[in-house]
């Protein structure tokens, strides 16, 4: 029996209802994956889920003692006390009554989760950053000890180190996880299942993401072809009645009815939300050089955040930077804006440059006026392409309907004001974008539009993100926040500088010849006196590499293929689905050894 069940399940809140008369069923152990596109209603369905939304009509079914924890989408910044605190309160009031065994266990339950999720229990929670405060949000709702936990965009806010802990830890996690995520890489690591919500229906894809988006893309095949069926066999029938055949006749009178059937049928279907069609204004070339930094170190008050860093930046670079938050990406982006002023070193800004900039905190967003004023100033056109457009059309391009466009900023979900601010961003004539986490609460689909656009895009991009496809999707170098503070840079993107740590950490394990107290900046190998050439035992492992590999990418190839099989699921238990979920996770990890090493012994053998 499924732990949670809905039924026939209805919810509205407009015209178009978010729900409309959906079944769905949550396994045991299962960990399910909740797409949709920004205000679909995939936030709502998780209140559905936790009992805090009631539906319109329908039943919501739970075995009896199933208890259910949700993690909120937002984290509130208004949070006070101490992390024991906050997670405390997510105990029951018998619970944290002192002196009974009941509160003692509850306690020790405490100390327990707050181990697992590696944070300070007398740490304040008002100066953590969010990716701990959300650490702390977490812990509340693990303490309560749920059969499923519900988890509305948990990826948002954290970094990259914070995303791959919590993903290690859902993945050892043996209770059912029920999770919203746009971040491809966490969800494509994590879901046994994935459920879209499109047009207030639920279409439910065993298996990973992968797999998602192929059956999703056959399935969307067939809808379209069902709706040009009946739409040519609507036209047909009207232009026949319209050819004035008298319906006197039984035959007539069955067809007349077909076709009002057929009338029905048209307008009770809801069309797919098309895409959004970005366009980014350019402006004239800037130089070949678009900045140049040398020496630099920055920070604030004299306190250096970054330090002795150099680089060029030239037209036509996409440059990705990463690292933990709080490791000083924005002071460095900024310094090399020439927003702040180095404390050593200089900065040098190309000629012709136009920057056009991406707040992650959306302050260029004015909350007193509507969609359509933020982003025309008040006016009724705006100039894209020498042409004038209305702001109507123009923000349909980014999916705001003539109502949407009309309402103040507060009514706006995450996803709908980041498509906002993109929206206002384009309009600036630029050769130079400038992108602080924009990829935050945006749906798949206006992602992947946005990472066509910038790569299209002839001028010069600088991202800062902790979306990990993203960065190995757009950028060309990536600049990344060493251990001993510094940043460094590489060629490729986030899986390119991922292998070049591990093969780094390979090389530092396997050279016999790395002096132990010379400093080796992360992710730069240690050299070596005169060309290195292969010793006996590496030729062996060079000449058994590509073996290796076949055999795993066998192993990997053939797991998908029966993780893909919705009978898989059926038959298998949990701790077997976790169990395969795992080693095929593992497997991709020891493919990118395999791989980084390959390439090294490859590197070392022909010089």
């Amino acid at each position: 029996m499924a732990l949670i069940s809905l039924r026939d399940v209805s919810l509205a809140y407009g015209a178009a209802p978010l729900l409309d008369d959906v079944t769905l069923h949550i396994e045991e152990r299962e960990r399910v994956c909740l797409l949709g596109r920004n205000g679909a209603g995939k936030s709502t369905l998780l209140s559905v889920l936790s009992g805090a939304i009631k539906p319109d009509q329908g039943l919501v079914e739970r075995q009896t003692g199933v208890r259910v924890a949700k993690l909120a989408q937002e984290v509130p910044r208004d949070a006070t006390g101490t992390v024991r605190a906050l997670v405390e309160s997510g105990l029951s009031d018998e619970e944290r009554r002192g002196g009974s065994l009941l509160a003692e266990e509850a306690l020790r339950r405490v100390d327990k989760v707050l181990s697992r999720v590696g944070l300070d229990p007398e740490a304040a929670v008002g100066p953590l950053s969010a990716g701990n405060k959300r650490r702390a949000l977490l812990a509340r709702a693990l303490v309560q000890e749920p059969d499923v936990l519900l988890l509305d965009e948990p990826t948002n806010h954290l970094d990259i180190p914070s995303i791959t802990w919590l993903e290690d830890f859902l993945l050892r996690y043996d209770r059912t996880v029920v999770f919203v995520s746009h971040d491809r890489r966490f969800l494509s690591r994590l879901s046994t299942r994935v459920v879209e919500l499109d047009r207030g229906q639920l279409f439910s894809f065993p298996g990973d993401y992968d797999t998602f988006m192929r059956r999703r893309e056959g399935a969307l095949d067939a809808e379209a072809k069902a709706d040009a069926h009946l739409d040519k066999k609507l036209a047909e029938e009207e232009a026949w009645i319209r050819r004035g055949i008298k319906a006197r006749g039984v035959r007539n009178m069955g067809r007349v009815r077909a076709l009002e059937q057929l009338r029905r049928e048209r307008q009770a279907r809801r069309d797919r939300v098309g895409r959004a069609r970005m366009s980014i204004q350019e402006a004239e070339k800037s130089g070949k050089l678009v900045i140049e930094a040398e020496d630099v170190v920055a920070g604030y008050d004299g306190k250096a955040v970054v330090k002795a860093f150099s680089t060029i930046v030239l037209r036509g670079d996409r440059v990705g930077i990463i690292g933990p938050n709080g490791c000083g990406k924005t002071t460095l982006l900024k310094t090399l804006l020439g927003e702040l002023e180095p404390i050593e070193g200089t900065v040098r800004m190309g000629a012709r440059v136009e920057i056009a900039y991406f707040d992650q905190l959306r302050e260029q967003l004015d909350a007193s006026q509507t969609v359509a004023d933020n982003v025309a100033d008040g006016g009724e056109y705006v100039t894209l392409g020498g042409q004038r457009r209305h702001i109507i059309g123009y923000l349909e391009d980014f999916l705001f309907t003539a109502d949407r466009a009309k309402s103040p900023i507060d009514a706006l979900s995450g996803g709908e004001r980041n498509r906002l601010l993109l929206a206002k961003l384009f309009l600036k004539p630029s050769n130079v974008l400038v992108l602080d986490e924009p990829t935050n609460d945006l749906d798949t689909d206006t992602l992947e539009l946005l990472e066509t656009q910038l790569i299209d895009y002839p001028g010069t991009v600088l991202v800062v993100s902790h979306d990990r496809a993203f960065v190995d999707n757009v950028a060309t170098s990536t600049i990344s926040h060493a251990e001993d503070g510094r940043f460094i840079e590489h060629a490729g993107g986030y899986s390119d500088w991922l292998a070049a740590e591990r093969a780094a950490d390979i090389t530092t394990e396997t050279t016999p010849t790395a002096q132990p107290h010379a400093e080796k900046p992360k992710g730069a190998k240690l050299k070596t006196k005169g060309p290195r050439k292969l010793t006996f035992k590496e030729k062996r492992e060079l000449e058994a590499l590509p073996a290796t590999i076949e055999t795993l990418e066998s192993e990997q190839s053939e797991l998908q293929t029966r993780m893909g099989e919705p009978s898989f699921y059926q038959e298998a238990s949990g701790e077997d689905v976790a169990a395969a979920t795992a080693r095929l996770e593992a497997l991709g990890g020891e493919l990118e050894v395999a791989y980084a090493r390959w390439q090294e012994l490859e590197e070392v053998a022909e010089t």
